[in-house]
């Protein structure tokens, strides 16, 4: 409680005392009307100190709730593509010596040495293209006969070289019987953030 207002109440408890005191009679209007200055005055303060107080409503508490942030996404594997294809240059080593053949000086080899290694890269080469692609011709006709190149061949399967007009069927010698795959099983990587060694060198402790 403010100390004014306690202090006009006194007051307040003075004036209508006197009151009561047959002496004071004669200052009645006077002490009635001073007492009415008062009980205006505490009015009025009492409007003023109220409008100052903010009113803070009672809410409850919001409930503490725990942000849990996400997870941290792991990087996407980078060269994957080319990451496989060393991996299957790794197989066509490991299996034909493919890589070693080719990156070989063979000018200082007899060509019956060369022959003999080629049929180790034949034989091992051929078993990993077995073993990855379903590899088939894509004419089944011997090399040398004539076939018919039939209207809208693709053109990724046929390549017509000599003399060209008109429009197709075509029909010609067939040079190669070219090649297709139905399926490809390229060796998947779980870690393609780096470019996987083709061969590892060997090291032979003493």
């Amino acid at each position: 409680m403010k100390l004014y207002i306690t202090v006009a109440g006194i007051l307040l408890v003075i004036l209508n005392g006197l009151l009561l005191i047959p002496s004071t009679n004669a200052y009645t209007f006077q002490i009635a009307a001073i007492g009415f200055v008062l009980a205006v005055l505490i009015l009025v303060l009492s409007f003023v100190d109220g409008s100052k107080k903010t009113v803070v409503p009672d809410v409850a508490p919001s409930p503490q709730v725990s942000v849990v942030p996400p997870p941290t996404p792991e990087p996407a594997p980078e060269n994957t593509a080319e990451a496989e294809i060393v991996a299957f240059f790794a197989l066509l080593q490991e299996k034909g010596r493919l890589v070693d053949f080719l990156m070989e000086d063979l000018a200082s080899y007899e060509d019956a040495e060369i022959g003999a290694a080629a049929r180790v890269v034949h034989d091992g080469c051929k078993q990993v293209l077995q073993e990855h692609f379903k590899i088939r011709p894509i004419s089944v006709a011997e090399e040398g006969s004539q076939i018919t190149v039939p209207a809208g061949f693709a053109a990724d399967e046929y390549r017509l070289v000599g003399k060209l007009s008109g429009d197709p069927p075509f029909t010609g010698k067939l040079v190669h019987k070219g090649w297709k795959t139905d399926l490809v099983k390229l060796p998947r990587l779980v870690d393609a953030r780096r470019l996987p060694a083709i061969a590892p060198a060997e090291v032979e402790l003493v």
